[in-house]
């Protein structure tokens, strides 16, 4: 590592940042996976997203909202997340509107329309003032893009591609998924549409999620080198099981396996079935990741009443409608569905807005505007949507286990009953949520993530179901969560030409760079 990495002195620190030919193309993936190489390096690395379209969200210490994508990248770098990391959050409400989080507080409804024509302008210096900040206290920054920066309907506002990369004078990286095809034409175009200020960043393109011999891909390679005068810098294998934090909870599967790898076999004689409502707007459905990780917990999402017949446990979870997605539950039937497993004694969770939706009755002038509505009656809780969003990282105890959680909501839930308190102080005081028959419900998103809570609450849902499931002592879910971040760190290590990377993070943008016509206009 030569001295310019470094931010000692007042130095300011290299950075990166990683852009995609389309959505979904891996950016998450490789950004984490860099952080987490440079980690291992010993380089103080912190990742960075300008702007984040998500429903997957997360509460720093400080009690600020960013995209759970950051959060986990932070993980990846090995430091503690915080607000500067992803300084606007869009969270949307519906196809043509978002919340605007800022700096981790809500800060308003907006339109597309009247984001894209004059809000994102006026928080360019904003985000830039993130970085610097970044830049200064670290290494290294890397930071990831969004969608793809030859979307030049938008670019004259575009403050998370090349505007970041252009206001902070720091090279770009292209990641290209050759699983869909065309990625050659992808990389090609995308750069062929950048206006020549903006070409001039584009350092290397990195392909991802191959499957092959990859001799057979390096004569396309070296055409592409000759026709836009970058390099390719890196082939990334296709790898299963590579689940992290999703950004966009709208494009979920619903019939897919919420990993790709393989159920692990049961530690008891039977399986534990989990049917995951996938109502619209669903938020936080990470949750579930942690019941996924155990052994013998198959989980699925499901849209159909039908669907929840075979089920020993049905979760309700986050949504940002979660009038909406009451409405919902009842048109498809899954509702009458869910009251019914109650009245059996079989086992409901309800998560943050599923919690709402299982009590009496809803008043929300907030969110929806709908004022008084019924909710499924399945909990002894009244909820009124505050105007002011609570953001919190509590813990306690909740089956005689330690659990934490973090919680991001608008409804405020008055608990006046039920068989007891699903989170206490471990006192006897009841911090969250409560239980009534079989049906449990919390506020807490990432609870589930508490090993032996997560057990204890395992073991008594199978009870209820009558289930031959025992969860498997020795399940640690943030070790899973490390080796996931370690096996992204080993793609780029392994994969990727690091050196070329490192000397763009500490050198910055090469001189020279080609450009490609016909650029934009």
């Amino acid at each position: 590592m030569n001295g310019r990495l470094k931010a000692s002195g007042g130095a300011v620190g290299g950075g990166l940042l990683v852009a995609g030919t389309t959505s979904d193309a891996g950016k998450s993936v490789v950004t984490a996976g860099i952080c987490r190489w440079l980690a291992r390096q010993g380089v103080r690395v912190a990742p960075f997203k300008a702007q984040n379209m998500s429903l997957n969200s997360f509460v720093t210490r400080e009690g600020a909202e960013i995209g759970r994508a950051q959060a986990m990248q932070a993980a990846a770098a090995r430091v503690e997340p915080t607000a500067l990391m992803n300084p606007v959050l869009l969270k949307p409400g519906s196809d043509r509107s978002s919340q605007v989080v800022l700096l981790g507080k809500p800060v308003g409804e907006l339109s597309a329309r009247g984001y894209h024509q004059g809000r994102q302008e006026q928080l360019l210096g904003t985000v830039t003032d993130c970085l610097a900040e970044l830049r200064r206290t670290h290494d290294a920054v890397i930071c990831e893009g969004a969608g793809s920066p030859a979307e030049i309907n938008l670019r004259r506002t575009d403050l998370v591609n090349m505007g970041l990369a252009r206001a902070a004078r720091i090279p770009v990286v292209v990641v290209g998924d050759i699983d869909r095809g065309g990625v050659f034409a992808s990389f090609f175009g995308t750069t062929a549409l950048l206006s020549k200020e903006d070409q001039a960043l584009v350092a290397g393109y990195l392909v991802n999620k191959f499957r092959g011999d990859v001799t057979l891909l390096e004569p396309g390679l070296e055409m592409l080198r000759g026709l836009t005068g970058r390099r390719t810098l890196g082939v990334l294998p296709f790898a299963h099981g590579l689940g992290i934090d999703e950004e966009d909870g709208l494009r979920v599967s619903l019939r897919g396996a919420v990993r790709e790898s393989t159920v692990a076999p049961p530690h008891g004689a039977q399986v534990l079935r989990v049917a995951v409502c996938a109502v619209p707007l669903m938020s936080n459905f990470t949750d579930v990741d942690a019941l996924a990780a155990e052994p013998g917990v198959v989980v699925r999402f499901v849209d159909r009443a039908e669907e929840l017949a075979d089920a020993d446990l049905v979760v309700l979870p986050g949504t940002r409608g979660t009038v909406r997605a009451l409405q919902w539950l009842r048109e498809r039937g899954l509702a009458d569905a869910v009251v019914r497993r109650a009245a059996e004694g079989r086992p409901v969770l309800g998560i943050c807005g599923g919690f709402q939706m299982l009590g009496e009755r809803i008043e929300d002038d907030v969110e929806s505007k709908a004022g008084t509505v019924d909710g499924l009656g399945l909990l002894p809780v009244r909820v009124r949507f505050a105007a002011e969003k609570t953001l919190a990282r509590p813990a306690g105890q909740a089956l005689g286990e330690p659990v934490a959680g973090y919680e991001i909501h608008h409804g405020v839930a008055e608990v006046t009953g039920g068989d007891e308190a699903f989170m206490s102080d471990g006192q006897g005081r009841s911090l969250d949520g409560c239980r009534a028959g079989s049906v449990w419900g919390t506020h807490w998103h990432g609870s589930l993530e508490s090993d032996g809570f997560r057990r204890a609450f395992l073991r008594r849902v199978a009870a209820d179901a009558g289930r031959a499931f025992v969860p498997a002592p020795d399940t640690a879910f943030a070790a899973l969560r490390e080796e996931q971040l370690d096996r992204l760190g080993d793609l780029i290590e392994e994969h990727a030409d690091t050196g070329a990377l490192l000397r763009l993070i500490e050198e910055g943008v090469p001189e020279g760079l080609p450009f490609v016509p016909p650029g934009a206009p």
